[in-house]
């Protein structure tokens, strides 16, 4: 019994000195800036500020969310995601909804879904209601 405690203790510190091993690139946290992030060829990430003054990660969202669909009727992009940060918080636009996460590799989080027309809304706002 006792070599099975050691043994998973073992296990468990290695997992811990692995996962500080792990890559993590953090957002830049400049207050009130929303920033449009952009992959060098080098793989390394590059920050183009997009607005200044603003109040809240749901605007930052909103204002990278409506370049991203400015950038496909320009026909310049058909790419369907966008990353953006703001204080410190990645932003993910997917197909599916908005993410948000601490780190650039780390685990995503839903903030924001998109509706069966496209718009964007808070998660269990809307609820379908069933076919009678």
């Amino acid at each position: 019994m006792k070599k099975t405690v050691l043994a998973a203790i073992v296990l468990a510190a290695s997992g811990f000195a692995l996962a500080g091993c792990q890559k993590e690139t953090k957002a830049p946290f400049e207050t009130g800036v929303c920033f449009q992030v952009a992959a060098n060829k080098d793989k390394s990430l590059r920050f183009n500020p997009v607005a200044h003054n603003v109040p809240q990660l749901e605007e930052c969202a909103a204002t990278l969310e409506g370049m991203r669909i400015r950038f496909v009727r320009l026909g310049q992009s058909n790419n369907k995601s966008m990353v953006g940060a703001y204080q410190g918080s990645f932003i993910f636009i997917e197909k599916e909804g908005i993410y948000v996460g601490q780190t650039f590799e780390g685990p995503r989080y839903m903030s924001l879904v998109r509706t069966g027309d496209g718009r964007l809304a808070v998660p269990g706002a809307i609820r379908r209601v069933p076919a009678e």
